[in-house]
Formats: C-alpha cells, structure tokens, sequence
C-alpha cells in the first residue's frame, strides 16, 4: 500500500486529537498522545488544551498529584509527561542510551564515580524517594553514602539516570525550579538489563506508532534517540504485528493494524501549539508537519521548538502570549476565515492562561526580537 505526505499529515491529526477535541480525561488524553515533552512545565497543559474537549487544568493537576500521569526524562533524553502505565517501558527501553549519555558523560566521569557505582547507589536512593523528597536532601544522602561531596554537574547527571518520577510542587503548573523526586512504585524498573531494554523498546515503538505512525525506523530513531540498530532489531522482532506501507517517496514505513488514517482531504481545524509539542519532533522527516521552508524559523538551533500555528495540519507561523492578547505571525497569507477561526482559538487559550501565568513563555520572547520571517502579524485579544 503506497500511502501520500497528505494522507500522513491527516493520520498523525488523527492520533494526536488535532482533527476534532475529543471528550477525554487528562490521563486517558496523555496515554492517547504517547507523551508530551514537557521541560517548559505549562507545555503538556497548552498541548492538551489543544485536544481535549473542554479541557480543565485541574484534571492534569490532579493526574500528576495521582501519579497517575508522571514527568521523568525519557525519549530524546528530555523530560515528558507520560501515562504512569507507560512508564516502565519507555524507561527500559530508553536505559542504554540514558545509561550512555549521562554515566558516560566526561562530567559524571571527572567526579570519580562509574556506571556500577551508580548501579550500588540507586537502590538506596530510590528507597529514600519512597515519598517524594527534595532533591537537595536526596544529594545529602548520596553524599553521605559515598562519603564524599559530589559536584553539581555529575549530580544532575545521575539524577537525570534515576528511574525516578519528578514529585509534583504546585504552582501554576505543578512544577517549579526546586526539583523533587518519587520512586515508581511496583513492579520496579529494570536497568542495566538487555532483555528489559529490548522488551520495553518493543513496547516503546508500538506505542510510537499508536500515537504518531505510520513511520519509518528513521522516524522512530529520532522520537527516541535510540541506535537506529536497536530501533531496527526492534522492528524485526515485532514483524508479524505490524503492517508494512510505502511512502511518497518510496521508503518502508510501519503502522499497527487498524490504527486511524482519514483520507488526505479531511478538514484540519486551526491550532496554537504548544512551545515543544511532539508533533514538531516526533519525525526525522518532519515536512509531515513542519514545511521545509520554515523548520529553521521554529525549531531552533539551541533546541528551542516555539509555539507554533497549525493551518491545514501545517506549520505556518508562530504565536505569543502577552498577558490580554495573543500575538500571532503567519508566515503566508491566511484567509479571513482562518484569522476567525484564529481569534477562536485566542480567546480560549487566553482564558485558560489567565489564571495560571498569562504569559508562560516570556522568556523566549528575544526570539520575536530577532525578527520572524511573518508576512501578516494580529493581536487576538481575549475578548475580540
């Protein structure tokens, strides 16, 4: 079956609730998604914002009080909010490269501890996270375990190792600059384990693939930021269970059985994207969603994705929020309908923010300074 770069676009809407809002609770929102990338902590709210219907921010504030729904850093090494059901999977199937970019790094190393040093410490510092406990304590427990201070680098290294949970602190968006942490509860993850590794990578892709196939081992490769070697051994070993399409132009694509593919001309309804949403990032081949012409504009070279407009399931500009307004800068000519549709969508995002932080992403704002590449640029007031 050959399917079309259209047909591709409208399946990933699908998946993600980006064709119609659908009438979910925050947790069931977020295990539909897969995972919400989520080191700016207002982004998996403005993310389901996007795709629930009449989303309340308190129900993601009570699933991650619940530990129903939990942040920890996962795929690409970065921090995402996922389903607590999910968790133990996509943290097995992360561990080697977890494993080899933090107990590897030339800061974890220069501090004088190894990857079995940090294999003896863990137990015990998942035991004192039982409850969850302020990272300042945890590093005096380490340090009185090793029985010698640790510097600061190698200390975020190996917390970013830990298959441990984030505690949430409150705030507007339930996290704050003070980390804490929590173990998961039973079964325990699994590290320094191949078999764990594979079996949680195999779970991993299939869930990829629910939330963002069809997709290439490429694809796959940059969700994750695992070796395209594992994604591939992965792959094989999952062969009767998935089904096999070509794309466009000619490469293997992977999907599971049944899973949503609307026809290329389905309606796409306009969207303010959340800084970071997975859709931006869940692809090596990101035209899918990002038009070439613009993937430099919004996804940043220091890492930086900003807070985009979908129009027809695309990337055609980019917006900010100024507290009564939200700014937003096409990048082509949208039609007057679309601009309507637009001011729609501002008031509600602009309704959701105003009692949390009207302006969660001030502190990207030097990238508007620098100037965009917009054609057409409105302010969408609250009640305009």
């Amino acid at each position: 079956m050959v399917i079309s770069a259209s047909s591709l676009n409208r399946a990933t809407l699908a998946r993600q609730s980006l064709l119609r809002r659908e009438p979910l609770d925050a947790a069931d929102a977020v295990r539909r998604v897969v995972a919400l990338q989520a080191q700016q902590p207002a982004s998996p709210y403005i993310a389901l914002w996007n795709r629930v219907a009449g989303f309340d921010p308190d129900g993601l504030d009570a699933a991650l009080a619940g530990l129903h729904t939990v942040r920890s850093t996962l795929m690409r090494i970065t921090l995402h909010v996922v389903h607590a059901d999910d968790y133990r999977d996509f943290r097995e199937a992360m561990d080697p490269t977890l494993r080899g970019s933090r107990l590897g790094d030339r800061r974890f190393r220069d501090s004088g501890l190894t990857a079995a040093d940090a294999d003896a410490l863990l137990p015990d510092l998942l035991r004192h996270a039982e409850h969850p406990t302020e990272a300042a304590e945890l590093l005096l427990r380490l340090e009185g375990l090793r029985g010698a201070p640790l510097e600061p680098a190698a200390w975020r290294m190996l917390r970013q190792y830990v298959p441990w949970w984030h505690a949430p602190a409150g705030g507007p968006w339930s996290f704050d600059a003070r980390p804490g942490y929590v173990a998961p509860g039973a079964p325990p993850v699994r590290w320094a384990d191949p078999d764990a590794a594979a079996a949680g990578l195999a779970a991993l892709i299939v869930r990829y693939l629910e939330g963002f196939g069809p997709a290439t081992v490429a694809d796959m490769a940059q969700f994750t930021l695992v070796q395209r070697g594992r994604i591939r051994g992965a792959v094989q070993t999952l062969a009767d269970r998935l089904e096999r399409l070509e794309g466009p132009d000619g490469t293997v694509l992977y999907d599971v059985p049944g899973a949503p593919r609307p026809g290329a001309d389905t309606p796409a309804p306009p969207r303010l994207m959340a800084m970071w949403d997975s859709v931006l990032l869940a692809y090596a081949d990101r035209s899918r969603v990002v038009p070439p012409a613009y993937r430099r504009v919004v996804i940043r070279a220091n890492g930086d994705v900003l807070p985009t407009l979908l129009v027809d399931g695309r990337v055609a500009g980019v917006w900010r929020s100024l507290g009564p307004a939200v700014e937003v800068s096409a990048f082509h000519p949208l039609p007057e309908r679309v601009w309507d549709e637009l001011a729609d969508e501002a008031r509600s995002l602009t309704a959701l923010l105003a009692d949390r932080d009207p302006v969660p992403y001030r502190r990207y704002d030097h990238w508007w300074a620098k100037g965009l590449p917009a054609v057409d640029t409105r302010l969408l007031p609250a009640g305009g």
